[in-house]
């Protein structure tokens, strides 16, 4: 009888310490591909990045709004290509040889954005977020995080990209 004690005691305590653990442990991070279009460093879940392409031809589309660049063929599937800068409102900037063009899924549509460069993969903390300041928010982004040196990353709401776009 007090062997069964016994364990069952051991086994309450393992129970406790495997629930502290799960408590105390490291809090999920979300990886983000951060790029920067107009001097503005933005993140996107990496979940939603299919590839990174550059030195790709862009047709240019009518009747279309004037931020849809126009389409690219790549392997055979024909995706429209949103610019950055213009989505943001700002004027057109020739694309250089830093210029790439990230493939996105979103809401099953494939598209693919133009940015003026991609940075890096950064693991970000979610819950370390905080919310733009009103006066400074857009459709495309409502939450932002410091990694530190004073540089500020925006998560883009990628839906509020394509949102008009499609």
């Amino acid at each position: 009888m007090t062997e069964t004690v016994s364990n069952e005691k051991n086994s309450q305590t393992t129970k406790n310490i495997q629930a502290e653990e799960e408590s105390t442990s490291t809090p999920a991070m979300t990886r983000f591909l951060t790029f920067v279009s107009d001097g503005l460093t933005f993140g996107v879940n990496t979940d939603q990045v299919i590839e990174i392409i550059n030195d790709h031809s862009i047709r240019p589309l009518p009747m279309v709004p004037d931020y849809v660049r126009g389409i690219i063929n790549l392997r055979g599937q024909i995706l429209p290509i949103i610019d950055m800068r213009l989505r943001m409102g700002k004027p057109f900037l020739e694309y250089t040889a830093k210029t790439c063009i990230i493939i996105l899924e979103i809401e099953s549509n494939i598209v693919g954005i133009a940015v003026d460069s991609v940075a890096q993969v950064l693991d970000i903390d979610l819950s370390k977020t905080s919310p733009i300041p009103i006066e400074n928010r857009q459709e495309l982004t409502n939450s932002m995080i410091s990694i530190g040196d004073g540089k500020v990353v925006l998560l883009l709401e990628c839906e509020a990209v394509i949102n008009t776009a499609l």
